[in-house]
C-alpha cells in the first residue's frame, strides 16, 4: 500500500478544507467591505484547491502501484464538499460581488444585510465538516484501519471504524450547524432594522 501518499493526499485534504473553513468563519467579522472581499476572494480560491484534490486522489493512486485507500478516506469529506460545491459557492459569490460594489469605497463599513449574507449557514459550515470529515479519514489513509478485500476480513476494523466516523461526523454535523445557525440568525434582525427605524421616523414626519 502507498502508505506516506495515502495520508499525504488525505492530509493536504484536510489543511485546504480545514483552512477555507476557519477563513469562512471569519468572513462575517470583517471590518470593511473590501477586507471581506479579499476574504471571499481567497475563500474561492481554496474552494477550488480543494476540489482538485478530490480529483488529484484517484488519478494519484491509480498511477502508482498497488492497493490504496485514499479513494476510500476521502468519500466521507466528498458529502460536505459536495454541498459547497453545489450551493455554498453560488452564496460566496454574492457575497463576493455585494462587497465588489463597494470597490471605490474601500473604507466603506460592511453593510448589515451584507454581513448576515456572510455569516449563512451554508457557506462555513459545509467547509468546516469537510475539512474534519477528512481527519477523521486519516486513519484509514495511515492504514492503521484494514479495508476488507483480499485476506482482511469484512468485519475485521473497517466496519466498526465507519460506525465511529459516521457518529463523530454526526456529531459534528449538528455542532456545527447550530452554531452557524444561531450566528446567522443574531445578524439578521440588524437587517431589518434600519427599515423599522425608517418607518418610525415616517409615521413621526406624517403626525
Amino acid at each position: 500500500m502507498n502508505t506516506a501518499v495515502d495520508v499525504i493526499l488525505i492530509g493536504a485534504l484536510a489543511l485546504v478544507w480545514l483552512v477555507a473553513g476557519l477563513l469562512a468563519d471569519g468572513l462575517p467579522a470583517a471590518g470593511t467591505a473590501h477586507l471581506m472581499r479579499r476574504r471571499s476572494v481567497l475563500l474561492t480560491s481554496l474552494v477550488g484547491a480543494g476540489a482538485a484534490l478530490f480529483v488529484a486522489v484517484p488519478v494519484v493512486t491509480a498511477l502508482l502501484p498497488g492497493a490504496s485507500a485514499a479513494p476510500a478516506a476521502a468519500l466521507l469529506p466528498a458529502v460536505p464538499a459536495l454541498l459547497v460545491l453545489t450551493v455554498g459557492v453560488r452564496k460566496l459569490s454574492w457575497v463576493r460581488r455585494g462587497a465588489g460594489a463597494f470597490a471605490t469605497a474601500p473604507l466603506a463599513p460592511v453593510p448589515p444585510a451584507l454581513r448576515a449574507a456572510a455569516a449563512h449557514p451554508l457557506i462555513a459550515a459545509p467547509l468546516q465538516v469537510a475539512g474534519l470529515a477528512a481527519i477523521v479519514g486519516l486513519p484509514l489513509a495511515a492504514g492503521l484501519i484494514q479495508l476488507p478485500g483480499g485476506d482482511v476480513p469484512a468485519t475485521t476494523g473497517f466496519t466498526g471504524f465507519a460506525g465511529v466516523a459516521i457518529t463523530l461526523v454526526a456529531v459534528a454535523v449538528v455542532t456545527i450547524g447550530i452554531r452557524a445557525v444561531l450566528r446567522h440568525s443574531r445578524l439578521a434582525p440588524l437587517v431589518l432594522a434600519p427599515l423599522h427605524q425608517a418607518r418610525q421616523r415616517a409615521r413621526a414626519t406624517a403626525r
